[in-house]
């Protein structure tokens, strides 16, 4: 609500907004009816999508619904509003501090370690996050400020989601020891983006000499380290959540390539939700 408000003061008569009903939760139906109020209210076109935001065997909640988001939110850009390209996201600073922590906690490297980045293009459009360095506390008190209203998803009380027992029970700790520990995360989140952004610009370079998908000799004149940000990065620029390799497998994956020294040598390996497998002289990935 307050990502709508800003942009309506921004650009009067120019917002459009999109609203994703994910089919989770009852409580879904009442978050439709405050857009439509709203929207119509303040003269915005609004855009209702339904999906089904259920998560595959294995996959986990959090990330079922942001792949169905992104991709419903692009599906109805192009549908009806094909002129547009930039889209606003609302994701404020407390979203970037746990984002952070739960990176943390799984021993992500610096791409995890980035958290959300302020800006990100995705299904051929750039998604913004401008609210990245304001705390949630501070859009609240605006929106009060300015009597409009908003609605709290009843899941975030539900403890036994990790980002909810973070909010509620880490990040109070946290604060009572280090009381500007959002913006220091927040800053540190910042550090590994632009220190993630120069690996990106480093791995570009690279794939100039191996190409896309890397041929295996050209790969073998890296270092396991800049080879490994490599693969990282070809596996990347393939736009599908299940090519994100774990550790354990982009170092296996290091192994396999510094080992294929004959014209026989096989490489076939599960890399993410799918396989990477020798083509050639090159690699390939394939979603089964």
């Amino acid at each position: 609500m307050a990502l709508l408000l800003a942009c309506c003061q921004r650009w009067p008569g120019q917002v459009r907004a999109v609203h994703i009903h994910h089919g989770l939760q009852a409580a879904a139906e009442g978050f439709v009816q405050h857009c439509e109020h709203w929207c119509e209210r303040w003269g915005v076109p609004l855009q209702v999508w339904r999906v089904d935001a259920r998560a595959a065997p294995g996959q986990s909640p959090e990330e079922a619904a942001r792949t169905a988001r992104y991709r419903a939110i692009a599906q109805a850009v192009q549908q009806h509003w094909p002129d547009v390209n930039d889209i606003a996201l609302a994701q404020h600073a407390d979203d970037q501090v746990e984002t952070l922590l739960l990176a943390l906690s799984r021993g992500a490297g610096l791409p995890g370690l980035s958290a959300m980045p302020a800006r990100r293009q995705r299904h051929g459009l750039t998604f913004h996050r401008p609210w990245l360095e304001v705390p949630s506390a501070a859009l609240r008190d605006w929106l009060t400020a300015c009597q409009v209203s908003w609605v709290e998803d009843p899941t975030n009380t539900d403890v036994r989601f990790t980002r909810n027992r973070i909010r509620r029970e880490l990040m109070p700790a946290l604060e009572a020891c280090f009381p500007t520990i959002r913006h220091t995360l927040a800053r540190s989140a910042r550090h590994a983006a632009q220190a993630q952004e120069l690996l990106g610009e480093l791995a570009q370079l690279d794939a100039q000499n191996t190409g896309l998908p890397p041929r295996l000799q050209a790969l073998q004149q890296l270092n396991p380290a800049r080879m490994a940000n490599l693969l990282r990065y070809w596996l990347g620029t393939l736009d599908d959540p299940a090519a994100r390799p774990s550790t354990a497998q982009l170092d296996q994956l290091v192994h396999q390539v510094q080992a294929c020294t004959t014209r026989g040598h096989r490489i076939e390996m599960r890399v993410g939700g799918g396989c990477v497998r020798r083509e050639g002289d090159s690699l390939g990935w394939y979603n089964p």
